[in-house]
């Protein structure tokens, strides 16, 4: 994917440093790791779904999470990573000092990046903790929510291919039952044989259309080919797959939302 990263500007970037520390709030000072009654809030990975400011409710892009883990907060928003110290006490989060990547990425929300920001930046939260949710709110009543993650399953998701690019066209779905995989290589369409077993995919020899596209897809397209005939090792990481063939391919995918 022709993905163009450009340095942002300070102010955003000021802006984006409280928004990390913000969302990584909850780790209790001291190894509490609850807020409320009893609620775990650290060790847990939490999806970042949503922010509302000023009235209006923004959806967060795919990949925005927030871990909480000895003090310590980390993730990411979708497109620029964080660490913050992190501390609470009782139901009330206070940040420590946070460092953030300074990029904007291409096909990524960076206007979500800069309302959650602006929303958590210099901000005492209230954490609040309900089967599994977990909600970040503002003394003015703008509010960040998330969710546990969970692991997507590997059958039957549509794996969006990040690592080659393939310009967000890639994806590859598989079918336990019928012991297929299917998808796109980013130019063309692709299916073949797959079998799952004990953390490998054996794949068959790929049937794919015979396109021709530009030079950068068709690149991609020959790294997602050498994924094909052969037993590929797989990992599932909440919403993130990697796929690594006998021949050191390495792919990675996100799960489609």
């Amino acid at each position: 994917m022709d993905r163009q990263k450009q340095r942002m500007t300070l102010t955003a970037a000021a802006m984006l440093v409280p928004l990390m520390a913000a969302c990584g709030s909850e780790k209790a000072d001291g190894g509490s790791g609850s807020v409320g009654a009893g609620k775990p809030v650290t060790g847990v990975r939490w999806t970042v779904d949503s922010v509302t400011a000023d009235g209006r409710t923004q959806k967060a892009p795919t990949g925005a999470h927030v871990t909480i883990d000895q003090g310590r907060a980390e993730g990411s928003l979708g497109c620029n990573t964080f660490s913050a110290e992190a501390t609470v006490d009782g139901d009330r989060v206070r940040l420590g000092k946070t460092r953030s990547t300074e990029m904007a990425c291409e096909n990524k929300p960076m206007e979500f990046e800069t309302a959650l920001a602006r929303t958590l930046s210099g901000q005492e939260l209230k954490a609040t903790v309900d089967d599994g949710r977990l909600t970040l709110t503002t003394d003015r009543g703008d509010t960040v929510r998330l969710s546990e993650a969970k692991d997507a399953p590997l059958a039957g998701t549509k794996w969006t291919v990040t690592t080659p690019h393939a310009d967000g066209r890639a994806h590859l779905t598989l079918d336990t039952k019928k012991g297929t995989v299917s998808g796109s290589l980013g130019c063309n369409k692709v299916h073949a044989k797959a079998t799952v077993r004990d953390g490998h995919i054996t794949l068959g020899p790929p049937a794919r259309t015979r396109m021709m596209c530009e030079d950068s897809l068709m690149d991609d397209e020959k790294t997602l080919l050498r994924l094909f005939d052969g037993e590929t090792e797989y990992r599932v990481d909440h919403q993130t797959l990697t796929l690594t063939s006998e021949n050191g391919t390495r792919v990675r995918a996100v799960a489609e939302r």
